[in-house]
């Protein structure tokens, strides 16, 4: 993979500004992205999800893979002026309501960034569960219904080897699965697979939920979905993406898992310098946990973020999001080797079946021989 080429693809995602229900400017990069490469195609649910086919080549896949990542990551979205200078915007996404008072926002309106600064926030619940559902904006120019709104923080800067950014949970994802399609494309290698872009993750998945009840997803596929996740204390940044084995709700279907991670293995037998990591990622739930409940087998891959949700916990205040730029290498090349994989799908472990066969025909003479009745 052009490492060169997969960064400056994440560069112009991070870019991109977008919130739940407000993802259309990423969505149409996703769409021209796609128009430009000749062995994928990409339609479009009801929901407004994207789903992008990848054939090269007559073979048909049993059992092909799905990654699936979603466009959206929290913000606001524009109501109306309350006044020529003052906004009002609905919230949508999980930052608790302390980092809100006097923070500085920047709305896309009508192709040009508004920037303004809150002054009231409207709340609901109580408690630990007070969550934040509005607020009031001071800016200095109308902007238009409809609007996304995101924390006023710089364009994507490189700092030794990590990426900071306005939203990265979860445009990392979507540029890694970007990265994939033009990698594999390039080399017009023989395969199939399928990539979903998801819409309004942050509010619930409900973009995910709506492509498994349409039946977006070829109910053949086992689904891969790719999230950025909070760094936790066993899983830290720099040491290589990691294969989520559940999350704070649900376990993954094993046998998904397992594929995962013998592809992993696979990849890490041909290149030394391709590392990952197997965790229980219990910060959060994902949208694997949506798959799984609605009858897909599915897991879940990740690379560690800091400044999950751009809460910077340490100085409380917002921040960018950040992340290891050698995880999301490394991300993006599992990804091709998923896709590229000899190895087939068929809802079993069969490393594990294996060793328990083994198991079975070493031991089960003994069992006989020593049972009484």
């Amino acid at each position: 993979m052009n490492r060169r080429q997969s960064e400056r693809i994440l560069g112009q995602v991070l870019s991109l500004p977008t919130a739940p229900f407000a993802e259309h400017h990423v969505l149409d990069y996703i769409r021209s992205f796609v128009a430009a490469r000749s062995t994928v195609t990409a339609r479009t649910d009801a929901a407004g999800n994207i789903l992008v086919h990848y054939q090269h080549g007559r073979q048909r896949v049993p059992r092909p893979i799905c990654l699936a990542a979603h466009t959206d990551h929290p913000g606001f979205v524009a109501q109306r002026m309350l006044s020529s200078k003052k906004l009002q915007a609905l919230w949508r996404g999980g930052v608790r309501p302390q980092y809100f008072p006097g923070s500085r926002v920047r709305f896309f309106s009508e192709g040009e960034w508004v920037r303004g600064r809150i002054t009231s926030i409207g709340t609901t619940g109580r408690g630990p569960r007070t969550t934040v559902k509005n607020a009031v904006i001071d800016v200095p120019a109308r902007v238009a219904p409809d609007s996304p709104g995101m924390w006023d923080l710089p364009e994507p800067a490189v700092r030794n080897k990590r990426i900071y950014a306005r939203a990265i949970d979860d445009l990392a994802g979507v540029a890694a699965m970007l990265a994939c399609i033009h990698d594999i494309d390039a080399r017009r290698q023989r395969g199939q697979a399928y990539f979903l872009f998801t819409r309004a993750e942050e509010v619930g998945f409900v973009g995910a939920m709506a492509a498994c009840k349409a039946k977006t997803i070829p109910k053949r596929c086992v689904v891969i979905a790719i999230e950025t996740s909070s760094q936790r204390p066993h899983a830290r940044m720099g040491d290589g993406p990691i294969l989520r084995v559940g999350d704070k709700s649900s376990m993954f279907t094993p046998s998904a898992t397992a594929f995962a991670g013998a592809v992993a293995e696979d990849l890490a037998q041909k290149k030394k310098r391709f590392t990952y990591q197997r965790k229980l990622m219990d910060g959060g739930t994902c949208e694997s946990s949506a798959y799984c409940a609605l009858g897909y087998d599915a897991t879940g891959i990740c690379v560690a973020l800091g400044n999950y949700h751009n809460m910077n916990v340490t100085s409380k205040r917002i921040g960018a999001e950040y992340i290891d730029l050698d995880d999301f290498a490394r991300l993006a090349e599992w990804f091709v080797a998923l896709v590229e994989t000899r190895r087939r799908y068929n809802g079993q472990d069969p490393t594990l079946s294996r060793k328990l066969e083994t198991l079975q025909r070493e031991f089960n003479p003994l069992l006989r021989k020593t049972a009484r009745p």
